[in-house]
């Protein structure tokens, strides 16, 4: 008996001497939560992938330059955020214009209702509670966004400006790696952090060409009123603007 308690007293004596086996666990728990990235202080953006030749580390604003972990990671989510919406904005733009002319509310095949940044109005007119659905759909959305990768602020520092000590209300968890929200229903996401890391560049990438994409297809359907395959010449123009439901002096 007196064995057992002097070896008890032992083994937990020795692991109060051993914080590394803590720390190790820490950083292995953390490594597979983030997808196997390590952030590192000394490498652009704090080692997030991203990067591609020929442009490489590009921030010519120096946004990452002096960001610290919680605020690259912050800028990482907004720019995934903007990203994807801008991939959907430009695949809607091209898909309910001409030739394809395919809208899920209206039929659009007996008419042309013009460019797509006058397609709310008809949407307004033919479904008009379409828009009050689809707030609370993006405020559901948005919100087990939130309750995934934001730390509640604790009541000391909600309303303040950033302080040394505390949760403020835009602090991002520990554990959550900016833009895995959980949602992967055709299991795409790869296990392997390197092979993860390079389908993450991907979508980085394609979101980035879809925000100045579906930048230009606004500014120059503003600009001209015509879709953008009738600017191009590869479409027919049979918009009539008599037929929108909501005319503009």
């Amino acid at each position: 008996m007196k064995f057992f308690t002097a070896l008890s007293l032992l083994v937990s004596s020795a692991s109060a001497f051993a914080p590394s086996l803590k720390a190790a666990t820490t950083t292995t728990s953390l490594h597979e939560t983030l997808n196997g990235w390590v952030p590192d202080e000394e490498q652009f953006a704090w080692g997030l992938p991203g990067s591609l030749a020929p442009v490489g580390d590009f921030d010519p604003l120096g946004f990452a330059e002096n960001a610290d972990l919680n605020q690259i990671k912050k800028y990482r989510e907004a720019e995934l955020q903007h990203g994807r919406v801008a991939m959907l904005a430009v695949i809607g733009m091209l898909v309910t214009e001409e030739p394809i002319e395919f809208h899920p509310l209206f039929e659009a095949s007996n008419k042309d209702i013009g460019p797509a940044i006058r397609h709310l109005d008809e949407v307004r007119a033919v479904s008009p509670f379409f828009f009050e659905i689809l707030g609370l759909v993006i405020g559901a959305i948005e919100l087990n966004r939130a309750l995934l990768g934001w730390k509640s602020p604790d009541e000391t520092t909600l309303g303040q400006l950033r302080t040394e000590e505390g949760t403020m209300f835009q602090d991002l968890k520990d554990d959550y790696y900016p833009g895995d929200v959980n949602f992967d229903p055709l299991g795409l996401k790869p296990e392997d952090p390197e092979e993860f890391a390079e389908m993450h560049t991907k979508e980085l990438q394609h979101g980035r060409l879809a925000m100045l994409g579906i930048a230009g297809i606004v500014a120059q359907e503003l600009v001209d009123g015509q879709e953008i395959f009738v600017s191009m010449g590869v479409a027919p123009d049979r918009f009539d603007p008599s037929l929108l439901p909501v005319q503009f002096p």
